[in-house]
This record gives C-alpha cells, structure tokens and sequence, in this order.
C-alpha cells in the first residue's frame, strides 16, 4: 500500500463515525482487505496527486537527528518515494523501501536505482535485518486494529537499539473512510493509551507525539527511539 493522500487527513478523522453495529464490522473489515488493490489500481493518479511540498519536514528532521549519518532507514509503505523517501535519501540515507503495490515499487526503482526496492505486505515483513530508522508515514493507519497490534514486533524485530521510529495515526480510537478516486479509503487507529502501551511493551520509548499537529496539516505523529 502507498501512502495515503494527505490533502484531508484532520477532516477525515473528524467526520463523526458510524454507530451503528448491524454488519459494520463485515463492512469494514472489506474495506480494509480492499486496500491494497486500489492502491495498485490507482498508482499513478496518486502519485500525480501526492504533494511535494514537504510539510512533514520538520517530523522528518527530528526522526533524522536520531540516526547514524549515512544510516539505514525501512520505509515502510514507501508509496512511490515522492516526497518522503527522496528527502531522506537527499540527506545521506541508505533506504529499503517496502510497499504492497508492485506499480509504486516500479516508480521507486525507476526514480532512485542505487537503492532498495521490495514489494511486499509489511504485515509478513520479516527481512532478518536490523535498520538505524524505521518510517510509516500514512501507511501503518490503513490497517486493521489487530494488524496494527501486531505491527509492534515487526518494528521491533527491524529496529537497532537506538533506532528511530516514525509513523503517523488518527488522534483517537476509531475507524473512518476517505475517498480514492472515487473509492472507499479504508483509516484506523487506536488510542493514544494503547500505542504508549504497545511502543513500551515492545522495546521504544516516545521521543515526541503530537495529536492533529497544526503544523503538520492535522496528521497525529509518533516519533519513539528504541531502547
């Protein structure tokens, strides 16, 4: 999967969600499966709608003060590598990117050759390597709650001690759609609670996180370090 749009991130979570139960769980757990194939379908249109301005800038400096000069970052659901994974990679990084849509990957190695490109769900992510920085910048937020759960020992498994983590979230409990190309967009998140919890539980400690940051166009950000 790419990285989600982000011209609407704080408006798509504070749409009012659904309360009713009659087969919503069905329903969402489809559009959850339905990720991956709509990003693969609509690679390009959302690579040409996918901003350059870089307004994460400042998140990414922070995560990049944290790691080695020259070291090794996972960027997971790097999308086509515009713009994130080209900042990092400008700045002296080596990255492996991983992204479920073989056309996003495609882009990738087309755009930056001298690095690493691998298609793949980060759910089954297990490459046997430890990295000085792992990314999930609007990535992580379109799985499941339990896939999210277990998510955790995956990063855990790919940090080095001392290793960055950054990834964006919803700023509470909950799911909610936005739209693709005229489709559904699957998001969700847990709690702010549960992914102290979990960070803990697996080995990092919270450097900064920041709810609807005002300066990052809404996305609520985690950035921890492994202990």
């Amino acid at each position: 999967m790419g990285r989600a749009n982000t011209a609407g991130v704080a408006a798509l979570w504070s749409h009012p969600r659904r309360t009713d139960q009659a087969d919503l769980k069905s329903e969402m757990n489809s559009l959850a499966d339905a990720i991956i194939g709509l990003y693969e379908r609509h690679a390009r249109a959302f690579d040409a709608e996918r901003g350059r301005s870089l307004f994460e800038k400042a998140w990414l400096d922070r995560f990049a003060a944290l790691l080695p000069a020259g070291g090794s970052v996972l960027d997971i659901g790097c999308g086509s590598g515009e713009p994130i994974a080209r900042y990092l990679i400008e700045h002296g990084f080596k990255l492996i990117g991983i992204d479920s849509s073989p056309a996003m990957i495609a882009m990738c190695r087309d755009r930056f050759p001298d690095q690493t490109w691998r298609g793949g769900d980060m759910r089954q992510l297990a490459l046997e390597q430890n990295f000085d920085g792992l990314i999930a910048w609007n990535s992580f937020f379109h799985l499941s709650h339990e896939d999210q759960r277990r998510m955790f020992p995956i990063f855990r498994a790919h940090a080095a001690v001392g290793a960055g983590l950054l990834f964006t979230t919803g700023p509470s409990h909950g799911e909610a759609i936005g739209r693709h190309c005229g489709e559904p967009l699957y998001h969700a998140s847990l709690g702010e609670a549960e992914y102290r919890f979990l960070l803990d539980e697996n080995g990092f400690a919270v450097v900064k996180q920041v709810a609807e940051d005002p300066a990052c166009r809404g996305h609520t950000v985690w950035l921890a370090r492994k202990t």
